[in-house]
């Protein structure tokens, strides 16, 4: 999975110590939330790409291809802008 993909994965989180309450987002497949339901878990089910959920960005630098990339969740602002590296022309 590349650094965007990892970020608009489904999520779930845990909000409370202890207890079973679980929030995923809508995205989650309902057989896997069947299961945890099964498994006693209470299932909350969320929008698709939730703030519960938190946002987050990533960078990455490949120093052997000079090669940066960025990645920036949609549940939150923010933006992944690319600029070019100083290094390598």
């Amino acid at each position: 999975m590349n650094l965007q993909a990892a970020l608009e994965a489904p999520r779930f989180t845990k909000l409370e110590l202890g207890g079973c309450e679980v929030r995923v987002e809508g995205r989650i497949p309902p057989a896997v939330r069947e299961e945890l339901v099964k498994r006693g878990h209470q299932v909350t089910v969320q929008g698709d790409y939730s703030g519960y959920m938190g946002g987050g960005q990533a960078v990455s630098h490949n120093a052997i291809m000079h090669v940066n990339a960025g990645a920036s969740s949609p549940r939150k602002d923010g933006a992944a802008i690319p600029e070019p590296d100083p290094y390598f022309r």
